[in-house]
């Protein structure tokens, strides 16, 4: 018998990723334990049966003897996957996972990734009003524009729970937080900034609603067809009804165009943004260049001509993560059993994440990082009273 080859392909386990992925990176476990037939009969049948019939009589108590109210479903269609794109329900599993472990990790949250097989409107929104019973708020993740804002806002309307797109708002409240702070830092009140917005996708349009919300001065965004303003041609809903409340000056053309005496970049595009365009910002600018994992313009570029430099990236000073933000935000939401998540909470929440820099500001420190064992309390707390100031707590 001839000899077989001998493969030199290298293996997946040869790359460190794979082997942590192994299995998934989840489980389920009890939280009481079965030791013998009297545990058995209090768990399971005949005493479930009566914690079945009080919830049957008043369904709030749901919240009391079950897990709902303190677990999380992450929702995604795997179409708009980190930066991979429309990779599908299977391939997005991964990354819904991971969501699943931050919530643990950085908030004590319990959640269950669920990948669906489905991506029009009205199947996702049944399938998730179908399936909302089972929990106390729901994560919408990767879903690509523009469906996500009108599944975001059908869910909103057809349920009384949180219903929270991460990568809308969580981006958006942390480069809130971010932004309060370097402006502090360079001396320029909120609302005397002129900012840039470059991508008019979920997280770009829910930056720009939340700054406008927050007082900026003004603010103009950007598509593939440059910027975007009132009466502009092709523009579809969601863009019209951003371009009715941003970009005062009416400006047209090219975000480089723009960018000539602006205060702050927004960069959430994955577009590149030369150095001479940078130059002609005002003095003391503020460049957050987020995409990745390549920034529209490199940290090291952007420092020569602005004063705050922030990225998406781990790797340098500033990382505008949305980690900082949903665990915090759901714990919140979640211990006082809020029926939704208001703009107050998030504008709370971006307050919160802000104070925590305090009188550490630097030019490096306008936001704290991932490992600050401060921020998940001090947002959940922030979330939590404001919900019950707005009154949409439940406790």
């Amino acid at each position: 018998m001839a000899a077989q080859p001998i493969s030199t392909e290298p293996s997946l386990d040869d790359d460190p990723a794979f082997p942590l992925h192994r299995g998934g990176k989840l489980e389920m476990r009890s939280t009481i334990p079965v030791r013998d037939k009297d545990d058995l009969s209090l768990a399971y049948t005949p005493g479930v049966a009566r914690v079945c019939t009080a919830i049957a009589d008043n369904p709030e108590l749901a919240y009391d003897y079950t897990w709902t109210s303190k677990v999380v479903a992450v929702v995604t269609d795997g179409t708009a996957v980190l930066g991979l794109g429309d990779i599908g329900p299977a391939a997005s599993m991964p990354v819904m996972e991971g969501k699943s472990l931050l919530f643990k990790e950085f908030a004590g949250v319990d959640s269950v990734p669920i990948a669906l097989s489905c991506t029009g409107v009205d199947e996702i929104v049944d399938t998730v009003v179908r399936m909302a019973p089972s929990f106390g708020g729901i994560n919408l993740e990767d879903i690509s524009a523009p469906r996500c804002f009108e599944i975001e806002d059908r869910l909103r309307a057809a349920l009384d729970i949180p219903v929270f797109h991460d990568d809308q708002h969580g981006t958006a409240i942390v480069v809130l937080a971010a932004l309060k702070n370097a402006a502090r830092y360079v001396g320029k009140p909120l609302s005397e900034l002129r900012a840039v917005v470059a991508g008019a996708g979920a997280s770009g349009i829910a930056v720009s609603k939340i700054l406008i919300e927050a007082g900026i001065g003004d603010i103009a965004l950007s598509d593939s067809k440059g910027l975007i303003y009132a009466g502009r041609d092709g523009l579809n809903p969601i863009k019209e009804r951003i371009a009715a409340i941003t970009n005062r000056s009416l400006l047209k053309g090219s975000t480089e165009e723009a960018l000539r005496g602006a205060d702050v970049f927004i960069g959430l595009s994955g577009s590149t943004v030369h150095e001479s365009c940078v130059a002609t910002m005002s003095e003391n600018a503020i460049v957050f260049a987020l995409s990745n994992p390549t920034p529209e313009v490199q940290p090291e570029v952007a420092r020569r001509h602005a004063k705050v430099v922030a990225t998406g990236r781990s790797d340098f000073p500033n990382q505008i993560n949305n980690v900082l933000a949903f665990p915090g935000i759901f714990r919140g939401a979640l211990d006082v059993r809020a029926h939704t998540i208001t703009e107050g909470m998030k504008l709370a929440a971006a307050n919160a994440l802000a104070g925590i820099v305090g009188d550490d500001l630097t030019p490096d420190y306008v936001i704290p990082g991932p490992f600050d064992e401060r921020v998940a309390p001090a947002v959940t707390a922030a979330v939590a009273a404001r919900a019950r100031a707005e009154g949409v707590a439940r406790i």
